[in-house]
């Protein structure tokens, strides 16, 4: 009787465990934020990122400039995927395999940006600039509502999409021989706010 109670109680802790976000990889993968605090990533710049009613929020600030939430950790080959709702005109946008000094970022940069601005597109900051852009005829970004975008990095090869729909794929050698943080991006020139939600990453 003993051993079927202490049986019945360990099962029961690995389903609460299974239930909480990012304690245990699944479909998903990994969490990469609690919804509670900013364990895990670092803040660089002076632009406000916080958490608001379980929701990672970033921000312009009053000095206006540049601004990166960076991972802790470091990824290679991964598939991301995340919710953001643009609450205010402006550029944004999620790094990978990149690494950050004051708020000089090196790396790549899956775009986030108000509609016609290549949401989905790969950008190399203080480096080539652009590397593709979507077609904006086939633009299906909901401005002001949440969007998922996802982004797979394989080797040399990353592929983007947007709400469920395919936006780029590239193959870059440059790319292929990195390894470093995910990381959001505030861009300069204030007026910037975007809510993030669901930021899960599974190592491949």
């Amino acid at each position: 009787m003993q051993k079927l109670t202490i049986c019945l109680l360990l099962a029961g802790l690995a389903f609460q465990a299974c239930k909480t976000p990012g304690a245990m990889g699944g479909k998903k993968g990994m969490s990469l934020f609690n919804g509670k605090d900013l364990t895990g990533w670092i803040i660089y710049g002076t632009e406000k990122w916080y958490v608001d009613n379980g929701e990672l929020v970033c921000e312009s600030g009053p000095d206006a400039q540049y601004g990166y939430l960076g991972t802790t950790a470091q990824f290679k080959d991964f598939d991301l995927t995340v919710d953001f709702r643009q609450e205010a005109e402006g550029n944004s946008g999620v790094f990978f395999r990149c690494s950050v000094e004051g708020t000089k970022i090196t790396g790549w940069q899956a775009e986030v940006a108000p509609p016609g601005k290549f949401t989905g597109g790969i950008y190399e900051s203080y480096g080539r600039g652009w590397l593709i852009q979507p077609d904006p005829k086939d633009e299906n970004l909901k401005m002001g509502e949440w969007n998922t975008l996802r982004v797979r990095a394989v080797g040399d090869e990353v592929t983007t999409w947007l709400n469920g729909v395919q936006k780029i794929t590239l193959k870059d050698a440059k790319i292929g021989a990195a390894t470093g943080q995910i990381a959001l991006q505030i861009h300069d020139g204030g007026g910037i706010k975007v809510r993030w939600r669901n930021l899960y990453i599974k190592k491949l």
